[in-house]
């Protein structure tokens, strides 16, 4: 993963800048105690007062199979619905079943001064995945492997304490970044998932998450394949470009 006789500065600066969003995983299992090293790591990330305003809900076998089904199911019934039309759409508002039911939405327009960065983003993971600009139904499949957390033999659930707002969740991302960065030292990979926050039911009914406590994300974890679509590489520009100017 890293050259031994690197120092700790190159050693880290190569951690940061190989790891890769992963969207398509082996099956095989994380040995627990490889798992519990990487949950160490990411345990020390700092935090406001040293808070530690998250919490982490891991599905794995039986608990993962049965999340992704009842996920996969209610992706199936929303797409449904909305490829239904105003009936569809009248149908799944008066069930509520596919109805998004996350903490927060996921579903939101991006601002206009985002939307580059977006769109080449997508355009390049869709063409490594071979995936035309018209083919809606490759497009649909593909968005459905969230739900299958990309064949990952387990995904990890974070939430944030909303007692503390937005820096509750600034805390949370800085824990899933060190976990993700610790994932990859260890061999490890993983895909931070935010569509695994649309729907919270199904979590909540598989674990006891604490009252104050809101899905943000789900990142899966496992052991990467060799497949195309995890070499792909959207890049960054400038880090200057994230600069702003002085008055």
């Amino acid at each position: 993963m890293t050259d031994p006789l690197s120092t700790p500065a190159e050693t880290l600066s190569q951690l940061i800048r190989t790891r890769r969003s992963v969207r398509d995983f082996l099956p095989q299992a994380i040995p627990e105690p490889l798992l519990n090293e990487v949950l160490a790591d990411a345990n020390w990330s700092p935090s406001w007062s040293n808070t530690q305003p998250y919490r982490i809900a891991i599905a794995s076998g039986d608990v993962r199979v049965r999340l992704s089904k009842e996920l996969c199911t209610l992706f199936d019934l929303g797409m449904a619905a909305q490829n239904a039309g105003i009936l569809g759409k009248l149908r799944i508002l008066l069930t509520r079943r596919g109805l998004p039911d996350g903490d927060f939405s996921t579903q939101f327009p991006y601002p206009e001064d985002l939307q580059a960065q977006r769109r080449a983003t997508g355009a390049g993971l869709y063409d490594v995945l071979g995936i035309g600009r018209k083919d809606i139904a490759a497009r649909n499949r593909q968005m459905r492997r969230n739900f299958e957390f990309f064949g990952a033999p387990a995904v990890i659930f974070l939430f944030a304490h909303k007692g503390l707002h937005e820096f509750s969740i600034l805390d949370a991302g800085i824990f899933l970044n060190t976990l993700m960065l610790s994932a990859h030292a260890h061999g490890l990979a993983t895909c931070a998932q935010g569509a695994l926050a649309t729907w919270a039911g199904p979590i909540r009914a598989e674990f006891k998450i604490p009252a104050p406590y809101q899905l943000i994300c789900g990142v899966s974890i496992g052991y990467a394949s060799d497949a195309a679509v995890n070499k792909f590489n959207p890049g960054r520009g400038d880090a200057k470009a994230l600069h702003i100017a002085s008055r």
